[in-house]
């Protein structure tokens, strides 16, 4: 009996210490997050070739705050990093690398977890607004359509004559674990200002 005590007193302070350190490390995810929301989007050079390539565009720095994306029916207002890595998206959500940026001819991609900044977006509609604020512009965009897709399927990134931007969360939203699919939101450019 006495060795059972002894062996609950352990486990108490076990599960404790695992509790306690769980709860700093989600108060600072949360700290780092609306950090990152406080802070403004930079001015980054654009250079793409004019066919859309983005190759030739100079290296922009993991993390670096180049968006802001709001979409007012859901009440997502987000900051858009660049990057798609773990650290990244805890922050807000990533420009996909290969993308074009903002403000540049095609297809732009944004990527966010569904479990934080992209959760309302399992309510979108086609034709609610779609608003990214760069350090210089406002480009206001349209939603044209949402899919489904495999992970592999990356046609939905493919270049694109029109300014598009698609964004992208895994699914189904309440999925526990690596959810099997993609949820997918396209959006097309109409005004800039």
């Amino acid at each position: 009996m006495r060795a059972r005590a002894g062996l609950l007193w352990w486990l108490e302070r076990v599960l404790l210490g695992t509790g306690i350190c769980l709860s700093v490390w989600c108060a600072k995810v949360l700290v780092e997050a609306r950090y990152t929301d406080t802070l403004p989007p930079v001015k980054v050079t654009m250079t793409p070739a004019a066919d859309g390539d983005v190759s030739s565009r100079p290296p922009i720095a993991e993390g670096t705050v180049l968006a802001r994306l709001e979409i007012p029916s859901l009440k997502i207002n987000t900051t858009v990093l660049e990057g798609t890595d773990d650290v990244t998206l805890r922050k807000g959500s990533g420009h996909i690398e290969d993308t074009p940026l903002p403000g540049e001819k095609g297809n732009v991609g944004i990527a966010g977890h569904r479990d934080t900044v992209f959760r309302p977006l399992q309510h979108v509609k086609a034709g609610d607004a779609l608003n990214v604020r760069t350090a210089d512009h406002v480009y206001r965009y349209a939603i044209r359509q949402t899919l489904i897709v495999d992970p592999q399927d990356v046609y939905v990134l493919a270049r694109t004559e029109r300014p598009t931007l698609t964004l992208v969360t895994c699914y189904p939203f309440r999925y526990i674990g690596h959810a099997p699919k993609r949820f997918v939101v396209k959006a097309d450019l109409v005004d800039v200002q």
